[in-house]
């Protein structure tokens, strides 16, 4: 798709990047069989190449208006395109550029501002975070059905073994999923530990930035980018092994790390080293002998699993942790359009709640049609979407390998 930029950003790296992303776009439409909101909605500007097509006029420096924001804003960013176009197009980093080109052009209204800007003051930090959901469950008893469940409820930590193994990794604590689910991290602890593998975290490293990157703050997510590297960095040195993501959405941004700093002179080689480290847990588990793990009898075996957009279209790992559960002994029921995504997408379900609570209902329904007693996934954003409506329970599939965990 030939394009020709404005002088506004044309001789600027965004605006480099973005013309080779969209030049490579030859509009078979593919990626509308795979659009969850396309499916929903039906409008071509709804769907990957609608969209191309507006960040192709915003970049061309044609008028932009709120309805092109608007149909920007309902992209939940999944990638399911990206899995299904044949030309490789990168509609995830394009669509980075495009919001952020219109949200300098095109004002949102004040309760809109306030409500994005609350998102980046709070979900990115962990004692916040914290705070504020305690107001919410304090009032929760009060509150109508509807606000209730969006409430989410909060596990108590475990102790995790102590570090005295050779190997060692290290683990993005990150920022709502300690507060959330902090024995997802400390599962993960257990069951290297089985492995001969130590976890241990960086005391001033958080949130990854992906919260800040999909509103359209760049210069927040840079924050939280360089922030990370700086306190992994001297791990790295030390020869650590790897950089542990149990949060598939916070793995998909890290690895992304050294594409979105390789212009920064400081940080550029960093970056890519950090990338070229981060590994979801499930790549770790795949390479090991999972016969040494030991699987508490009282887990439910008759499992769904829901692999979230950030595990198989964004890092394209499909299928890996599927088989390490059918290794240690779990029968995986069939899941109908499993590509497709959950709803959850990070803040969208916020912002997008009508869109969302549909998706929500027809992943649930797909997930429970075959009657398994439990729902695993990969990424705590899914996990609490899809606890909040679901019949049954849904835990992140590390903890049905920790021997101590309980379900």
């Amino acid at each position: 798709m030939q394009t020709k930029l404005a002088d506004f950003i044309k001789d600027t790296n965004q605006g480099k990047e973005a013309q080779k992303i969209i030049e490579a776009c030859v509009h078979c439409g593919f990626c509308t069989a795979t659009c969850p909101t396309y499916q929903l909605i039906g409008d071509e500007l709804d769907s990957p190449r609608g969209r191309i097509y507006l960040i192709k006029n915003v970049l061309e420096g044609k008028e932009v208006s709120h309805k092109t924001q608007q149909h920007l804003d309902r992209c939940l960013t999944c990638r399911a395109c990206e899995t299904t176009c044949p030309s490789g197009v990168r509609y995830g980093r394009l669509l980075d550029i495009g919001r952020e080109v219109v949200e300098n052009t095109v004002s949102r209204s004040f309760l809109d501002q306030i409500l994005r800007k609350g998102l980046c003051f709070v979900l990115p930090y962990p004692w916040r975070f914290k705070i504020l959901l305690k107001i919410g469950q304090f009032f929760s008893p009060f509150l109508p059905k509807a606000l209730k469940e969006q409430i989410p409820t909060q596990e108590k930590d475990k102790l995790r073994p102590k570090a005295n193994h050779s190997r060692r990794m290290l683990i993005l604590d990150g920022c709502v999923q300690p507060v959330l689910a902090p024995n997802i991290n400390t599962s993960t602890a257990w069951v290297l530990d089985q492995l001969g593998i130590s976890l241990v975290s960086a005391p001033s490293s958080g949130c990854c930035g992906a919260v800040n990157q999909h509103l359209s703050d760049p210069y927040g997510a840079l924050y939280f980018i360089k922030k990370n590297i700086d306190a992994w960095w001297p791990y790295i040195e030390e020869g650590i092994e790897a950089i542990v993501m149990t949060a598939s959405g916070c793995g998909v941004m890290v690895k992304d790390y050294g594409t979105l700093l390789k212009a920064d002179p400081t940080y550029a080689r960093k970056a890519a080293k950090v990338a070229e480290i981060t590994k979801d847990i499930s790549e770790v588990i795949a390479q090991e002998d999972i016969t040494k793990l030991t699987i508490p009898p009282h887990t439910p075996r008759n499992i769904a699993f829901q692999s979230p957009c950030t595990l198989q279209h964004g890092q394209k790992l499909v299928g890996v942790v599927e088989k390490i559960l059918e290794k240690a002994g779990f029968n995986l029921t069939k899941v109908a359009n499993s590509h497709l995504c959950c709803g959850s997408a990070g803040t969208y379900s916020i912002l997008q709640k009508e869109i969302s609570q549909n998706l929500l209902k027809n992943k649930l329904q797909a997930l429970e049609k075959e009657h398994p007693k439990l729902v695993a996934t990969a990424n705590i954003g899914c996990l609490t979407h899809l606890k909040s409506k679901s019949s049954m329970p849904v835990k992140h599939w590390i903890n049905l390998l920790d021997p101590t965990d309980e379900i």
